[in-house]
Protein backbone atom coordinates (compact mmCIF):
# COMPACT_ATOMS: atom_id res chain seq x y z
CA UNK A 1 0.00 0.00 0.00
CA UNK A 2 1.47 3.00 -0.85
CA UNK A 3 2.77 5.80 1.71
CA UNK A 4 3.88 9.37 2.41
CA UNK A 5 7.64 9.70 0.96
CA UNK A 6 9.53 10.22 3.69
CA UNK A 7 7.03 10.00 6.91
CA UNK A 8 8.26 8.60 10.03
CA UNK A 9 5.70 8.92 11.80
CA UNK A 10 1.85 8.89 11.92
CA UNK A 11 -0.66 10.70 13.90
CA UNK A 12 -4.22 11.10 13.89
CA UNK A 13 -7.16 13.35 16.01
CA UNK A 14 -10.57 13.33 16.42
CA UNK A 15 -12.66 16.41 15.82
CA UNK A 16 -15.31 16.41 17.94
CA UNK A 17 -18.74 17.96 17.78
CA UNK A 18 -21.25 18.27 20.30
CA UNK A 19 -24.81 20.07 20.30
CA UNK A 20 -26.05 22.23 22.30
CA UNK A 21 -28.90 24.32 22.69
CA UNK A 22 -27.42 26.92 20.38
CA UNK A 23 -25.96 24.58 17.86
CA UNK A 24 -23.00 22.48 16.90
CA UNK A 25 -19.97 23.25 18.93
CA UNK A 26 -16.11 22.02 18.93
CA UNK A 27 -14.90 19.92 21.45
CA UNK A 28 -11.06 21.10 22.56
CA UNK A 29 -8.92 20.09 25.52
CA UNK A 30 -5.85 22.30 26.87
CA UNK A 31 -2.81 19.77 27.56
CA UNK A 32 -1.25 19.03 30.95
CA UNK A 33 1.09 21.82 31.77
CA UNK A 34 3.14 18.73 32.97
CA UNK A 35 3.29 17.28 29.57
CA UNK A 36 6.97 17.66 27.73
CA UNK A 37 5.60 18.38 24.54
CA UNK A 38 3.03 21.52 24.03
CA UNK A 39 2.21 21.38 27.69
CA UNK A 40 -0.79 23.98 28.07
CA UNK A 41 -1.52 24.28 24.51
CA UNK A 42 -5.16 23.66 22.75
CA UNK A 43 -6.00 20.61 20.89
CA UNK A 44 -7.77 18.05 19.80
CA UNK A 45 -7.89 14.37 21.61
CA UNK A 46 -5.58 12.39 19.57
CA UNK A 47 -2.10 10.84 19.05
CA UNK A 48 0.66 8.42 17.51
CA UNK A 49 -1.21 5.61 15.39
CA UNK A 50 0.29 2.39 16.73
CA UNK A 51 1.48 -0.34 13.95
CA UNK A 52 -1.83 -1.72 12.09
CA UNK A 53 -4.18 0.76 13.29
CA UNK A 54 -6.42 2.93 11.33
CA UNK A 55 -6.61 6.58 11.52
CA UNK A 56 -10.29 5.89 13.26
CA UNK A 57 -9.06 3.33 15.26
CA UNK A 58 -6.82 5.73 16.67
CA UNK A 59 -8.72 9.20 17.13
CA UNK A 60 -11.79 6.80 18.77
CA UNK A 61 -8.97 5.06 21.46
CA UNK A 62 -7.05 8.23 22.00
CA UNK A 63 -10.85 9.78 22.18
CA UNK A 64 -11.74 7.67 25.28
CA UNK A 65 -7.77 7.33 26.79
CA UNK A 66 -7.97 11.60 27.22
CA UNK A 67 -11.63 12.24 27.62
CA UNK A 68 -13.17 8.61 28.77
CA UNK A 69 -15.79 8.78 25.99
CA UNK A 70 -16.56 5.73 25.15
CA UNK A 71 -16.22 4.86 21.21
CA UNK A 72 -20.12 3.42 21.13
CA UNK A 73 -21.09 7.36 21.62
CA UNK A 74 -19.49 8.94 18.66
CA UNK A 75 -20.71 8.97 15.13
CA UNK A 76 -17.80 9.42 12.31
CA UNK A 77 -18.32 11.63 9.95
CA UNK A 78 -15.76 10.43 7.71
CA UNK A 79 -12.00 12.08 6.88
CA UNK A 80 -10.69 15.63 6.59
CA UNK A 81 -8.05 16.62 4.53
CA UNK A 82 -4.56 15.62 6.54
CA UNK A 83 -1.14 17.41 7.32
CA UNK A 84 1.81 16.89 6.89
CA UNK A 85 5.22 17.82 8.72
CA UNK A 86 7.95 16.83 5.84
CA UNK A 87 10.61 14.35 6.55
CA UNK A 88 8.71 13.88 10.13
CA UNK A 89 5.14 13.03 10.35
CA UNK A 90 1.39 13.43 8.83
CA UNK A 91 -1.69 14.11 10.97
CA UNK A 92 -4.84 12.89 10.15
CA UNK A 93 -8.02 14.76 11.46
CA UNK A 94 -11.08 12.22 12.07
CA UNK A 95 -14.66 14.32 12.71
CA UNK A 96 -16.90 13.01 14.38
CA UNK A 97 -20.74 13.64 16.46
CA UNK A 98 -20.12 12.96 20.10
CA UNK A 99 -23.78 12.23 21.65
CA UNK A 100 -25.69 13.34 24.70
CA UNK A 101 -24.71 10.55 26.91
CA UNK A 102 -20.90 10.50 25.52
CA UNK A 103 -20.93 14.10 26.11
CA UNK A 104 -22.09 13.68 29.73
CA UNK A 105 -19.36 10.85 30.21
CA UNK A 106 -16.81 12.93 29.33
CA UNK A 107 -14.24 13.14 32.26
CA UNK A 108 -10.48 14.39 31.41
CA UNK A 109 -7.78 12.20 31.92
CA UNK A 110 -5.50 14.35 34.04
CA UNK A 111 -2.33 13.46 33.31
CA UNK A 112 -2.60 14.64 29.44
CA UNK A 113 -5.39 16.42 30.15
CA UNK A 114 -5.75 19.63 32.23
CA UNK A 115 -9.30 21.11 31.02
CA UNK A 116 -11.86 21.13 27.94
CA UNK A 117 -14.01 23.50 26.93
CA UNK A 118 -16.51 24.06 23.08
CA UNK A 119 -16.91 26.80 21.20
CA UNK A 120 -19.91 27.07 19.06
CA UNK A 121 -19.17 26.21 15.53
CA UNK A 122 -20.90 29.49 14.47
CA UNK A 123 -18.19 31.29 16.21
CA UNK A 124 -15.68 29.81 13.66
CA UNK A 125 -18.13 30.43 10.67
CA UNK A 126 -19.08 34.31 11.79
CA UNK A 127 -15.28 35.35 13.27
CA UNK A 128 -12.46 34.89 10.59
CA UNK A 129 -9.14 34.31 12.12
CA UNK A 130 -6.03 36.10 12.94
CA UNK A 131 -3.08 35.24 10.04
CA UNK A 132 -0.04 34.71 10.65
CA UNK A 133 2.73 33.89 8.08
CA UNK A 134 6.12 32.69 9.04
CA UNK A 135 8.52 31.75 6.50
CA UNK A 136 10.25 28.72 5.60
CA UNK A 137 13.97 29.15 4.81
CA UNK A 138 16.77 26.05 3.73
CA UNK A 139 19.33 25.67 5.87
CA UNK A 140 22.05 24.27 3.65
CA UNK A 141 24.72 22.73 5.52
CA UNK A 142 28.39 24.36 4.29
CA UNK A 143 30.13 21.22 3.46
CA UNK A 144 26.66 20.36 0.49
CA UNK A 145 28.48 19.07 -2.31
CA UNK A 146 27.40 21.27 -4.99
CA UNK A 147 30.27 20.08 -7.60
CA UNK A 148 29.04 16.23 -7.27
CA UNK A 149 25.33 17.38 -8.05
CA UNK A 150 25.97 20.15 -10.61
CA UNK A 151 24.56 23.19 -9.41
CA UNK A 152 26.72 26.41 -7.93
CA UNK A 153 26.95 27.49 -4.48
CA UNK A 154 24.50 30.10 -5.50
CA UNK A 155 21.82 27.36 -6.35
CA UNK A 156 18.05 28.91 -5.27
CA UNK A 157 16.96 26.61 -2.88
CA UNK A 158 13.05 26.84 -2.74
CA UNK A 159 11.54 28.83 0.25
CA UNK A 160 8.16 28.94 1.38
CA UNK A 161 5.79 30.43 4.08
CA UNK A 162 3.19 28.97 6.61
CA UNK A 163 -0.24 30.24 7.58
CA UNK A 164 -1.03 30.18 11.26
CA UNK A 165 -4.49 30.87 11.97
CA UNK A 166 -5.68 31.93 15.53
CA UNK A 167 -8.86 32.45 16.79
CA UNK A 168 -9.12 33.51 20.33
CA UNK A 169 -12.20 32.19 22.63
CA UNK A 170 -12.70 32.82 26.38
CA UNK A 171 -8.89 33.27 27.51
CA UNK A 172 -8.12 30.28 24.84
CA UNK A 173 -6.15 30.70 21.79
CA UNK A 174 -6.89 27.79 19.01
CA UNK A 175 -4.17 28.25 16.70
CA UNK A 176 -1.36 25.96 15.05
CA UNK A 177 -1.94 22.65 13.67
CA UNK A 178 -5.50 22.64 15.20
CA UNK A 179 -6.39 25.96 14.23
CA UNK A 180 -5.14 25.03 10.49
CA UNK A 181 -7.63 21.91 11.20
CA UNK A 182 -10.67 24.07 12.02
CA UNK A 183 -10.14 25.87 8.95
CA UNK A 184 -9.82 23.11 6.53
CA UNK A 185 -12.76 21.77 8.15
CA UNK A 186 -14.74 25.33 7.92
CA UNK A 187 -13.96 25.70 4.68
CA UNK A 188 -14.59 21.47 3.13
CA UNK A 189 -16.79 19.94 5.34
CA UNK A 190 -19.74 22.40 5.42
CA UNK A 191 -22.29 19.61 3.94
CA UNK A 192 -20.52 16.76 5.54
CA UNK A 193 -21.94 18.20 9.16
CA UNK A 194 -25.28 17.29 10.42
CA UNK A 195 -27.85 20.47 10.18
CA UNK A 196 -27.56 21.62 13.63
CA UNK A 197 -27.43 25.10 13.65
CA UNK A 198 -30.94 26.47 12.83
Amino acid sequence: MPGLLGRKLEYAVLCPFVEKEDGLHLLFEVRSASLRRQGGQVCFPGGRMEPGETAEQCALREMEEELHVPTDHIQLLGRADYLCQPGKFSLQPVPGLVDDEGFRALRPSLAEVSEFFTVPLKFFQNHPPEIHVYTLEPSVPLDFPYDAVGVPPSYPWEAGEMEVPIWRWEGHAVWGLTGRIVKNLLETMEGALPDKNG
